[in-house]
């Protein structure tokens, strides 16, 4: 080996010590910091907010630091959250309860049946919108919210300190511009959004920076073949929960009934947190209709659309090599 070689190898090495990462499509590693992160998710009804989750734990560009449930069922919600962290080894994170009932439950409920949010080792923060703001305004740095559900925790936060906008960018998987469900070639309605249109309103049109990964992209990804299996057949334990919360939901006996994935939306959104190489980017205006549709309005607030896919299949890759590998 050369000596100019030996220098580069030391010097990749001492990047990788200090914190440097790897790009999505393939880039040498270059110093950053981490990305301080919020999630706001309604884990617990569609199984890819759990997925997701797991991504956002494998994702050494992201400082996860608060993850609050959305949309009622405040305390399933939570203890899925906490209980996942805790596999995960990330009890330095926060749980936070949103807005709404404290009772209900979903196809996962019987994951958690017999955990106690209080054995969480964590900061279990009962006002998780309160956390939410807090977080934001004490953050020596811009804070990213990911946001994965509908929104009235955000409307909540934004109506009560309107300026965690100014110290926060938002990414969010939310909404149909030009291809709806299943690739169906014509917009619709998408369930984030027209929930709570009030809610997803006021979060489209206050002035944080914003990133969204709508159906046109989000709602086309499946791991399907060897893919889905190199996660299914994992010894990892976050893949290993991610499988069997799946395969609760899903109403399968054993992992091994399960042959794909359900559609992943959530995950593309924490990709969009650190990058974006994989997806076309456009600046669109945005204006929510009554009917929660999300129309290209020039007259509308801009924000960065992830409108198609440049490579799907190397995010998959990615999307399993997180899942499967070491954070």
């Amino acid at each position: 080996m050369c000596h100019i070689e030996t220098l580069t190898i030391f010097a990749l090495a001492v990047a990788l010590a200090a914190g440097a990462t790897w790009a999505a499509d393939g880039d040498p590693p270059a110093r950053k910091a981490r990305v301080r992160v919020i999630l706001d998710t309604d884990i617990g009804d569609d199984i890819d907010d759990t997925w997701a989750l797991a991504m956002l734990l494998k994702s050494p560009e992201l400082d996860l630091k608060l993850v609050v449930g959305d949309l009622g069922k405040t305390l399933y919600r939570a203890r899925l959250i906490a209980r996942i962290l805790q596999v995960a080894g990330r009890t330095d994170v926060a749980v936070g309860l949103g807005v709404g009932s404290r009772d209900g439950d979903g196809g996962q409920a019987a994951w958690v049946k017999d955990y106690d949010l209080k054995s969480y080792p964590g900061k279990v923060h009962e006002d998780g919108v309160g956390a939410i703001i807090d977080t934001i305004t004490k953050s020596p740095e811009p804070v990213t919210l990911i946001a994965i559900g509908p929104t009235p925790n955000l409307k909540a936060a934004l109506e009560r300190q309107p300026e965690i906008a100014r110290k926060a960018r938002f990414v969010g998987m939310h909404g149909s511009v030009r291809k709806g469900y299943d690739g169906k070639p014509t917009p619709e309605p998408e369930y984030n959004v027209k929930t709570d249109v009030a809610a997803c309103r006021k979060v489209f049109t206050a002035p944080w920076d914003m990133t969204i990964t709508p159906l046109d992209t989000c709602g086309l990804v499946r791991l399907k073949g060897e893919k889905f299996k190199a996660v299914r057949d994992s010894s990892d334990p976050l893949a290993a929960t991610v499988i069997e919360n799946y395969r609760l939901w899903a109403k399968k006996d054993s992992k091994d009934a399960l042959d794909s994935s359900s559609i992943l939306f959530d995950t593309v959104a924490v990709y969009l947190s650190f990058a974006d190489a994989l997806c076309r980017i456009e600046t669109l205006g945005i204006r929510i209709t009554d009917n929660g549709s999300t129309a290209i309005d020039e007259g509308a607030k801009k924000m960065r659309v992830a409108t198609e896919w440049k490579d799907m299949g190397a995010f998959e890759d990615l999307l399993v090599r997180r899942l499967t590998g070491k954070p």
